[in-house]
């Protein structure tokens, strides 16, 4: 891991924070990659797609005075995390923060009764084992910066789903890998809680993206018939916005935490 200066300065004479953002050029995650590129940190963003189709968001945000790059990497493979990782400590060392988010739904909403093997493997090598063995290798940074430097901070969320508690048995392979995914994190922040570093798991409702175009007309009437209590759909920036400040040291005491962004919709009602 080179050693980076993490008491450079930007542009704006505030010292330099650093995230990579996984699955960061759609959808949630191009909503905290905007929260994050506001408050001016540098931004590495991952995603399966070539670096020619995301360009305009890469500028978009460098608009912002942050450095942002992009790396097409699959996190479900091996090698798609090395080449990640690799990235990520050539342009910054170890990060301030991961933003684990990258997840795909089944390409098929099957019943419990009748869905497959493979695609049960597909959606946990992406949404489970992918982001897990990706926070192995970053926390292992991050604990070697904290013992070299006192004053380094850092954090780590993983983007879970309301999925991680609530049964959806058309879609049973999605919400085995995110109640997975959201153990990980408690894991993850036990372990690393001496060293200080916070690790959250924010579970997003329903929230209007890429991955939930193909049933809006039917959420659309859920969400009108009370399913929300709040009464609307969620967006992008609404968990942008509560990851920023998770990873920006604004709920300190709190590592382990479930961060609930889903209008009320977990909430247990009558």
């Amino acid at each position: 891991m080179p050693d980076h200066d993490h008491e450079r300065r930007n542009a704006y004479g505030a010292p330099r924070r650093a995230a990579l953002i996984t699955g960061g050029t759609r959808g949630i995650g191009l909503g905290i990659a905007r929260a994050l590129a506001r408050g001016r940190w540098d931004l590495l963003l991952s995603g399966l797609r070539p670096a020619s189709d995301v360009a305009a968001i890469v500028e978009e945000l460098q608009a912002f005075g942050g450095q942002v790059g992009y790396v097409a990497a699959d996190i479900s493979q091996p090698a798609g995390r090395t080449v990640l990782v690799d990235e990520a400590r050539a342009r910054h060392g170890a990060l301030n923060a991961l933003v684990n988010n990258a997840g795909r739904a089944p390409r098929v909403r099957a019943d419990l009764i009748d869905a497959t093997e493979d695609s049960f493997e597909e959606v946990l090598r992406t949404n489970l084992q992918g982001p897990y063995f990706l926070t192995q290798v970053i926390a292992r940074d991050m604990l070697e910066r904290t013992r070299e430097d006192a004053a380094f901070q850092a954090a780590i969320v993983f983007v879970t789903s309301v999925s991680a508690e609530m049964a959806s048995p058309n879609r049973g392979e999605y919400c085995v890998s995110k109640a997975g995914l959201a153990m990980a994190a408690r894991l993850f922040a036990v372990r690393l809680a001496a060293a200080g570093i916070p690790v959250y798991d924010v579970r997003p409702g329903i929230i209007a993206t890429d991955m939930t175009a193909a049933v809006k007309d039917a959420y659309d009437r859920r969400i009108a018939d009370g399913l929300v209590p709040e009464g609307r759909w969620g967006q992008p920036d609404d968990v942008g916005r509560a990851v920023a400040a998770l990873v920006g040291g604004d709920l300190p005491y709190a590592t382990g935490s479930v961060i609930h962004l889903d209008g009320g919709l977990s909430l247990p009602r009558l």
